[in-house]
């Protein structure tokens, strides 16, 4: 019977990446405490490392893709009002 694979909650690999990134202990070390592979818990470390950076981000600077998209539409929104005004101008010149 083939042995069941094991999953990990987010806390737990959340510890053993931290405690990867302390240094206290070697990766063989805290691979044997929290009873996993050691290439798993540099993995674990690797990931956290990378997203770190999300962590402490600042979300209140403006997103450039947005403001370029908004900016473009209200352009196209301007052209075409123009556009009916000097339609309307020259259908209410001719009622005259």
């Amino acid at each position: 019977m083939a042995k069941r694979r094991r999953s990990f909650s987010a806390s737990f690999k959340a510890k053993a990446a931290l405690a990867a990134c302390r240094g206290d202990k070697s990766t063989a070390q805290l691979a044997s405490d929290y009873e996993v592979h050691a290439g798993q818990v540099t993995a674990w470390k690797k990931h956290l490392l990378a997203g770190a950076a999300s962590l402490v981000e600042d979300g209140r600077g403006r997103k450039p893709d947005d403001g370029v998209a908004d900016e473009q539409e209200l352009y196209e929104q301007i052209g075409r009002l123009k556009m009916e005004v000097e339609w309307l101008k020259k259908k209410s010149a001719q009622l005259d």
